[in-house]
């Protein structure tokens, strides 16, 4: 029997939050445009670029919401290259991997990052041999779609009844959800408890050091 935990990104293991604020400032700001508040920027992490963007200027024209993505992705990755800008690993990610790892789960990652930026980001902090499958904006619909899960899922043999999803924002949770995995929702990230609640989550966690225990109660259900 195939376990799997999947694990979003931004928000999740990662606290990019002010990497993703300053991009999206900075694309506004090339637009001469007033850019938005910080929390209705994190309330569209988790989203592929295009429909994050769309949702923080739906009235833009095509014209415009392509500047606005072409001038995130400048800044962004300007950012990325700086080596002192700061995008640290949430508390406890690394033990936490291992321990699921020693137990016999298998690890992933399903995010609305492209596939450049994922990469980049688990290289720097050295995790990127942990996982087994990296699902991204680039392999399929945005969240809160279901099919990169599902091709994680497909592509391990794993079925949705022996798969946790863990992740912070309300997408991640119906996601998980239409894909009929076990969703994790963790208080650390960029969306309220409550709403991840709302959207399907079936436990929140506050700390990494309650992840491999929570994941490996909703595996053991599957048995």
């Amino acid at each position: 029997m195939i376990r799997l935990v999947v694990f979003d990104c931004d928000g999740t293991l990662v606290d990019s939050q002010r990497r993703i604020i300053a991009a999206v400032r900075s694309a506004w700001e090339g637009q001469r445009l007033t850019p938005p508040g910080d929390e209705d920027i994190r309330q569209i992490v988790g989203l592929a670029l295009p429909q994050a963007l769309r949702r923080l200027a739906p009235t833009a024209d095509p014209g415009l919401a392509a500047a606005l993505v072409e001038g995130f992705r400048q800044s962004f990755h300007a950012l990325m290259q700086d080596p002192d800008y700061d995008e640290p690993l949430y508390p406890g990610v690394v033990e936490a991997l291992e321990a699921l790892a020693a137990a016999g789960v298998l690890l992933g990652v399903a995010t609305g990052k492209g596939r450049r930026g994922l990469a980049h980001t688990l290289e720097r902090h050295g995790i990127d041999d942990r996982f087994v499958v990296l699902k991204t904006a680039d392999d399929g619909p945005s969240k809160p779609h279901p099919q990169i899960l599902e091709d994680a899922m497909s592509e391990l043999g794993a079925a949705p009844a022996t798969t946790v999803m863990l992740g912070d924002t309300a997408f991640d949770m119906a996601m998980a959800r239409a894909a009929g995995a076990h969703a994790l929702g963790v208080s650390w990230g960029y969306h309220p408890a409550d709403e991840l609640t709302a959207h399907g989550a079936h436990e929140i966690l506050h700390s990494y050091d309650e992840a491999p225990a929570a994941v490996l109660r909703r595996l053991d259900t599957a048995r």
